[in-house]
């Protein structure tokens, strides 16, 4: 039998955004070896990125939208060639719906797949000027032409099914064949609490500042903070000077972490997030602490695999803690491992994925 063809139509090369990584490139060698043959058409290749999430460069961005959309035209005028189009969060960055619609009038399954709230406004900096192009309202125009919606958590499933019943909820995964854990890999006798991100999240980081610098006057050397993901960043008080993040050394750069953080607000788009980067931390055995938000109340069972800190006091108490303390630290870390493997992992799954493949294709 002819291999079942799937397009999947995201914003970025492979190895490029979080999003894709660990919500489908994870599963592309998985599908191929199941009968299925994936393409990727993505929009920004590795020169026009630096463009497009710069400051500045209006008429350059101009040129790589408008190139954009000559691609995605191609992509709706090849369609009835596959089986299944697989669209991660939009299939083109401003906000039409144009290309979501011409998919779903082709003999093609169209898969919508999201992993934040993405129907709310969220901009980066670098491109607030071009916040007039936007539409965060064509999610929901999106997922009611979709024949199947894929969402990361229980919150971004119940905003799809207002819109379309036909909804699985697949939480966002780690490879733990990939992610192994190292905890010898730190090269600093000080315990490390690190915060792993980006450019667009380090607001995030700053929520834990406070409470970071109370553990400073505390343990003075005895702690260091890494801050990845953002290059650019320093504070002095802190001494942190941000790494930027490599794909080829990001698992060693978490490796070497002894806590990880991941501080959230309480708002609706943090409602949204899928906690990958506490994942992360787990996957690698590394105690995690997160904001009780969202899906991370059902990732974390409280001093078990990890903590759930409600305010800066507890922060600051659970801290101290794991930084005293080896043993709770490989204890927790452990059992966050194990949690990932069971329910979070890529192994436990992938039969989620090729079920519904299958039964979209019409195996």
């Amino acid at each position: 039998m002819a291999n079942r063809k799937v397009l999947f139509i995201a914003q970025h090369r492979l190895n490029r955004s979080p999003s894709q990584r660990f919500r489908f490139e994870q599963y592309l060698s998985i599908l191929e070896d199941n009968g299925y043959s994936c393409d990727l058409s993505f929009l920004i290749d590795e020169e026009d990125d630096r463009i497009f999430y710069s400051k500045g460069n209006l008429d350059k961005k101009a040129r790589i939208v408008a190139k954009s959309f000559k691609k995605r035209q191609l992509d709706a005028s090849r369609a009835n060639d596959y089986d299944i189009i697989f669209v991660q969060r939009e299939a083109f960055m401003t906000g039409t719906t144009i290309f979501e619609r011409k998919f779903a009038k082709s003999k093609a399954k169209l898969v919508f797949d999201f992993d934040d709230s993405i129907w709310l406004s969220n901009v980066s900096d670098a491109n607030k000027s071009l916040n007039f192009l936007k539409n965060a309202g064509k999610t929901g125009k999106i997922i009611s032409v979709s024949d199947h919606i894929i969402a990361g958590n229980d919150y971004l499933a119940d905003y799809a099914r207002k819109f379309n019943h036909r909804v699985s909820i697949i939480p966002t995964t780690i490879d733990t064949d990939m992610y192994t854990p190292n905890r010898n890999a730190s090269k600093y006798s000080a315990v490390t609490i690190g915060w792993s991100g980006s450019i667009t999240t380090i607001q995030h980081f700053n929520h834990a500042v406070p409470v970071l610098n109370r553990l400073k006057k505390k343990y003075a050397d005895r702690i260091r903070i890494e801050v990845i993901g953002d290059g650019n960043y320093r504070h002095e008080e802190l001494n942190i000077q941000g790494k930027p993040w490599n794909a080829q050394s990001e698992i060693e750069d978490l490796n070497a972490l002894d806590i990880g953080i991941m501080p959230l607000p309480d708002d609706e788009w943090a409602k949204g997030k899928c906690g990958l980067k506490g994942l992360q931390y787990m996957a690698l055995g590394i105690p995690t602490l997160m904001s009780p938000v969202g899906v991370n109340t059902e990732i974390i069972r409280e001093g078990e695999n990890g903590f759930l800190p409600q305010n800066e006091d507890e922060w600051f108490e659970i801290l101290s803690d794991l930084i005293e303390n080896e043993s709770l630290r490989a204890s927790i870390g452990q059992h966050g491992r194990r949690t990932v493997e069971e329910l979070y992992s890529v192994q436990a799954n992938a039969q989620k994925y090729l079920t519904l493949f299958d039964a979209l294709a019409g195996a």
